[in-house]
């Protein structure tokens, strides 16, 4: 994998005399810029990233280092009201599970929406919770100064936080100064992962949410969320490349052919696309082979709901 590129050159743990560790949930309301902010935290790739809402189901665990501090950040699905589907359900409790789990929690709110009812329904809830808490305002960059002070004053109103971060997770703006308020709540304590580790997740299902990322962004509306990618086989060749086999499942016959696009063209494009990024992420050749097959039940199996880390019978 590639190293963090944190404003502060991560030590070493035989350097370290000081070690401190800790979990920050990052929550907010659908496509607030969540994985945005995580991957710039970071300084990799490491959440999938789409125009589209709920694009995150897995609670994706970011690494950052800045200076002795090791954070572990929890990135929650996007948390909205009333969800109705099973898979909705879940994903709203894992966010709230994360939240509840963590040392620090950081809540994003999208400033170029000041009145998302979903994000405004989210205060009551954060106002609750019993740990240190940060309001990071995102997309600065698109709103007016004076507009963005009456809204933090508001929100602050709403819930106690310790400190509010204005930054554009896009660009970058802003990021530097949330990296270190963040190393600066965890505790005291050894760190929990290598100091060159990015993510607490298995590259066969890195590399399966980097295609389905690419999924999200080339067929934008064309394609519903029911649609999921698994990586079946992960074959290291001699020559240092790997062979990827992945499937992609989609509900309905009338999906499959969405998704392949009229000769082929669609599913090359991904494929392509999804190759470099998994490239990027494993610092080596890959050849990676897709197949579309249709499972009308999937979304509601349980073995698929473990398998994302969510719970079923919620």
């Amino acid at each position: 994998m590639t190293t963090p590129s944190a404003t502060t050159a991560p030590a070493t743990t035989a350097e370290i005399t000081d070690p401190r560790c800790g979990f920050v949930a990052l929550i907010g309301a659908p496509n607030a810029g969540k994985s945005t902010l995580m991957n710039a935290l970071v300084g990799s790739h490491v959440s999938i990233v789409s125009p589209k809402v709920q694009t995150t189901r897995n609670r994706v665990l970011g690494i950052v280092v800045e200076g002795s501090a090791q954070v572990v950040l929890i990135d929650t699905p996007g948390i909205f009201q009333s969800p109705k589907r099973r898979l909705e359900r879940a994903m709203v409790q894992a966010a709230w599970t994360g939240a509840g789990d963590a040392d620090a929690v950081a809540l994003l709110f999208d400033a170029s929406r000041p009145n998302d009812a979903e994000a405004r329904a989210l205060l009551d809830r954060v106002a609750g919770l019993e740990r240190p808490k940060l309001l990071v305002l995102n997309k600065v960059d698109l709103v007016k100064r004076e507009t963005l002070l009456g809204l933090a004053a508001s929100l602050n109103e709403a819930a106690r936080f310790e400190r509010t971060f204005m930054v554009s997770a896009l660009t970058g703006s802003g990021v530097d100064d949330v990296r270190r308020a963040l190393a600066s709540h965890v505790a005291p304590g050894p760190w929990h992962y290598p100091e060159d580790q990015l993510a607490d997740m298995p590259m066969r299902l890195l590399a399966a949410e980097l295609t389905r990322e690419q999924i999200f962004l080339q067929l934008h509306d064309e394609l519903p969320y029911s649609a999921i990618v698994e990586t079946d086989r992960w074959e290291e060749r001699p020559d240092g490349s790997a062979r990827i086999d992945q499937t992609i499942t989609v509900l309905r016959d009338s999906q499959k052919p969405i998704v392949i696009g009229a000769g082929g063209r669609r599913i090359k494009a991904i494929s392509q696309a999804a190759r470099a990024a998994i490239a990027e992420q494993t610092g080596r050749e890959v050849h990676l082979f897709l197949h579309v097959i249709v499972r009308d039940d999937w979304i509601e199996d349980r073995v698929r709901f473990r398998d994302l880390g969510l719970d079923y019978d919620v």
